[in-house]
Formats: structure tokens, C-alpha cells, sequence
């Protein structure tokens, strides 16, 4: 199989020829169809998180179609669709058990290693690691049984690739994490592909006030389209004065806001852009290593909530068929997020179109 490899944090990547193992127990081999370029995957590359093991196939969200089955795997079967999920889930340990498998103590993220610790892919006999569980940016991979779910074949697989992560993640975070109601004011920090979600799930609740905050004011006409309802570029505004535009804009600030950028700063204004006695801000955007947050005390006395949230806090094996619903019957839109669409060739020119703003999901066409 074909993948693009991460050798050494902050150089490109390199398309190479790998040795793929077949699957093991409770693992299922893909055919990829479909990946989209993610933000943590430029992290990854880009050396803004440190510590990723190399060499390492990256990429966390893709759709493809089953080529082989493990022993053991119960549900899925050669030539089933499948979108992949980077949340796997064993369904014995806590989490699972009390429905929060989107935490499940299986999911190893960082190590670069399958649920069992180990890796299925090598080259020239040198052990690579799998990116996410699922190391999208190849043409083939294998992954645990949880981290692929079956999905009609009438849904495209382009578009499916998406939901295994940004739109899970964006909507999930305003329907299963903030509960968002009709009504709710709501702003949004960062209108990449989570902050796109964020706002179409918001819509798709009913919120009243939705409230754009990018300083790239070429997001503008998008965040509009997916249910944007007011826009603040700090650059314009006053970047010290952002906090302040909210509140006024929404008679007493949000009551819901979402970071999407990952930014400690941004974290920040989040939070006490919120209204007081009741609003709540909810991290989705990582930080890099070691980073810290802070507010002043008072800001959390007088009642605001600050919490992050993992996966949108979704059911991945529930919740993406739902998702997967939503767009058949038109509810969200998953089509506009796709700007661009290349070979697996060209994954380096996608972080470069993410790293200057141009993109807002590429999706790499295998």
C-alpha cells in the first residue's frame, strides 16, 4: 500500500511504499476512498505538538470500503462501507459501561499504536506508526473493528470521510456537550471545519444569535452560508475589545461559546465573552504542549462554566449514523466544506492551503 509518511516533525511528508500486515483479531483492513486533512494532523507535521512518535502515517478521519475481516469481528463483512472514527471503544472498561465511550480507556492517540499497543505497517522492515488509530493518509490501512462504522453505499465517500471527525466534532459539541437550546445566543472562535460545524449544529437547534469570530475575513461568506448570523474580525474590531463586542452584540454576552482554534488566548475571551450567572464556554481546539489557561476567578464565581469536550461527546457507533442521516435528508451541509480535492501526492500542498487560510477541508482522493 501507498501512504504519505511523517519522518521528521516540521519537514514535508513523503509518499512511500509500505508493508501493511493483515488484520488480527477484532480488526478490519480498509480500502481507503476518501481522507480529509485535519488541523491536528498539521500540528502533528508541523512540530506545534511535540513528542508524535516518527515515523508515522498521519491522518484521523476517512471513509472507505472493507476489504478483509479479522477473526472475531462481529457486524462488518468484505465490500461494506465505512467511515473511520479515531475514537475507539471496548465496550467493558468504565467509560463504556456508563456511556461516555467517546473517553474510552482503550484510545491510545498519542502512542501511535492500535488498541493493542502494537502497529500492522512497516518499511523495509522499520515499525510505522498509525496516526489517530487510523492513519488515513494511505491507501489502504487496518484498524480496530470499533473504528470503522458501516454506513449505506448510497453515501458518498467524500463526504462521509468528514464525519468521522470534524463534523461529529463540531456538531456533537453544541447538541451532546453544551445541550444548546433554541434560543441560546452562541459564539464560535475560529471558522475552520470544527468552527463550520459548530455553527450549522447551532442552527440546526434553533440558536438565535450566532456569532462569528475569525480574523481571516474570507470566512465570512461561508460562516453565512452554514448559519452565521453576525461576524467579528478582532483585527477590525480590536482584538482587546473582542470580549466586550460580544456582550454588547448579544444583549449581555453568550450564552454558549466554542473555541475552535486552540488558541489560550482565544480560550480566554471565550469564557468571559459568556453571560454571566449562566453561559458556558466549551473548548474544542487543542493547545500546544505545556500551555496553560487563565481567567480571573471571578469570572467562574459569578457562575460561567468553562469545559472541554472530546469527540463532540458522541457515541461514535450511534451517533455517526445519525450524522450520516442528517446529511442524506439535507439537515447539514457537508458539501461546502470540501475546497479542495487532490492525490495523495499532494497532502503537503493541503497544510499549506490550511496553514495560509485558503482551505477549508481538503480531501485527499485515493
Amino acid at each position: 500500500m501507498r501512504a504519505s509518511v511523517l519522518f521528521e516533525q516540521g519537514k514535508p511528508l513523503s509518499v512511500e511504499d509500505l508493508e501493511l500486515e493483515p488484520p488480527r483479531t477484532g480488526e478490519v483492513l480498509v480500502r481507503m476512498a476518501a481522507s480529509g486533512v485535519c488541523h491536528s494532523c498539521l500540528h502533528a507535521a508541523d512540530g506545534s505538538w511535540k513528542g508524535v512518535p516518527v515515523p508515522i502515517v498521519l491522518g484521523d478521519e476517512g471513509a472507505g470500503v472493507v476489504e478483509a475481516v479479522g477473526p472475531g469481528v462481529d457486524g462488518l463483512g468484505r465490500g461494506d462501507h465505512v467511515i473511520l472514527s479515531w475514537a475507539p471503544t471496548c465496550g467493558r472498561c468504565h467509560y463504556c459501561v456508563i456511556g461516555r465511550p467517546n473517553l474510552c480507556e482503550r484510545r491510545q492517540p498519542g502512542r501511535g499504536v492500535l488498541p493493542d499497543g502494537t502497529t500492522r505497517m512497516s518499511l523495509r522492515g522499520r515499525a510505522v506508526y498509525h496516526y489517530g488509530h487510523v492513519a488515513t493518509y494511505a491507501s489502504s490501512t487496518v484498524v480496530h473493528e470499533s473504528c470503522a462504522i458501516k454506513i449505506d453505499e448510497a453515501v458518498p465517500l467524500d463526504r462521509a470521510a468528514l464525519i468521522g471527525c470534524s463534523v461529529m466534532t463540531g456538531v456533537g459539541a453544541v447538541i451532546n456537550t453544551a445541550k444548546v437550546w433554541p434560543g441560546a445566543n452562541v459564539a464560535v472562535f475560529g471558522l475552520g471545519g470544527i468552527g463550520l460545524n459548530v455553527i450549522q449544529g447551532a442552527r440546526m437547534v434553533g440558536a438565535d444569535k450566532i456569532v462569528g469570530i475569525d480574523t481571516n475575513p474570507g470566512k465570512r461568506g461561508m460562516a453565512e452560508k452554514f448559519g452565521m448570523t453576525h461576524f467579528i474580525n478582532p483585527d477590525e474590531a480590536g482584538r482587546d475589545k473582542v470580549v466586550q463586542a460580544i456582550v454588547d452584540l448579544t444583549g449581555g454576552g453568550a450564552d454558549f461559546s466554542f473555541e475552535c482554534i486552540g488558541n489560550v488566548a482565544t480560550m480566554r475571551q471565550a469564557l468571559e465573552c459568556c453571560h454571566r450567572g449562566w453561559g458556558e464556554s466549551i473548548i474544542i481546539g487543542v493547545a500546544g504542549a505545556g500551555q496553560e489557561i487563565s481567567t480571573r476567578p471571578f469570572q467562574l464565581v459569578t457562575g460561567r462554566v468553562w469545559r472541554g469536550t472530546a469527540f463532540g461527546g458522541a457515541r461514535g457507533r450511534t451517533d455517526v449514523p445519525k450524522i450520516v442521516d442528517w446529511y442524506m435528508d439535507g439537515k447539514i451541509n457537508i458539501d461546502d466544506l470540501i475546497t479542495h480535492t487532490m492525490p495523495l501526492e499532494a497532502i503537503n500542498d493541503a497544510f499549506e492551503l490550511m496553514h495560509e487560510g485558503k482551505s477549508i477541508r481538503s480531501v485527499v482522493i485515493y
